[in-house]
């Protein structure tokens, strides 16, 4: 039975109070330990559907399927208590219509016990994102550099760099909000246009790339925690996991082709019955 309940999770009604009065922290999860590690430390835990390219290998998130997200989002629910949980929809799941989008928020939050969803949101989701809060999915929006619109874009660029695409992304921002968004994260754009943006909405932001002047910030726990050898420009590691790893495997192997793993301490004997 999915986890939805607990006392003491955070609520969607408390992160959207928290615009302009805290700041808001957040991290991706995907595996129910990390969710156990972070939980604490944490308002936000987001399944993002960069799962398919930190976790699975995958080249880009448009790969990634609603039963994937659900897999990782019943993980994540288990291992948390304290943060609300929000999983993102994959592409392909809500585009086609209001409808399809709503069938698949139901699936996520049925199967996985999340609290919210959350949707890259192009000024023309703006109607699917109403119709979904009207019938009480709550939303997390997500606009400036959207993964999801990879092919479209030629890659993972940041926005706001021309005054028309400035004027885009300040509209998609508004359209979420004014269609009922919680939150939105504003990702890889220029801190002058994260501040605008923050000013025009009454959700909270989010920010990824968007400087401090966002309501909050949420990065990709295993950026920050150096799991990659590139680290994007935006992040701020905070530990070196991947050293860390490399060490202890290479450590492992000299021990097991030395034969001292395992040793003693390691071995079951044999106890004879008196």
């Amino acid at each position: 039975m999915p986890n939805q309940q607990r006392p003491g999770r955070i609520t969607v009604p408390a992160i959207r109070a928290m615009k302009g009065r805290a700041k808001i922290v957040s991290l991706t999860a995907y595996t129910a330990p990390v969710a156990a590690l972070l939980d604490p430390h944490v308002d936000v835990l987001l399944v993002g559907d960069s799962v398919g390219m930190v976790v699975h290998g995958l080249p880009t998130p448009t790969a990634v399927t609603l039963e994937m997200m659900i897999l990782h989002g019943q993980a994540v629910v288990r291992g948390s208590s304290r943060a609300l949980v929000v999983i993102d929809l994959p592409f392909g799941s809500f585009e086609a219509s209001p409808e399809q989008a709503f069938t698949s928020s139901v699936r996520v939050m049925q199967e996985t016990g999340c609290q919210a969803v959350k949707i890259e949101a192009g000024e023309a989701l703006a109607p699917t994102i109403a119709f979904l809060v009207q019938r009480g999915v709550p939303v997390m929006g997500h606009v400036g550099l959207r993964p999801q619109a990879v092919h479209i874009d030629g890659g993972f660029k940041a926005k706001g760099r021309t005054a028309d695409e400035r004027t885009r992304v300040l509209a998609e921002a508004r359209a979420a909000d004014e269609a009922g968004c919680f939150a939105i994260v504003v990702e890889g754009v220029a801190e002058s246009l994260a501040a605008e943006i923050t000013a025009s909405v009454a959700a909270p932001t989010i920010g990824i790339g968007a400087s401090s002047v966002c309501d909050g910030q949420i990065l990709v726990s295993d950026d920050m925690l150096g799991m990659f050898e590139r680290t994007p420009k935006f992040v701020r590691r905070y530990a070196d996991i991947r050293s860390s790893v490399t060490a202890a495997a290479a450590q492992y192997a000299a021990d097991v082709r030395a034969a001292s793993f395992p040793g003693e301490a390691e071995v079951y004997r044999f106890k004879p019955q008196d």
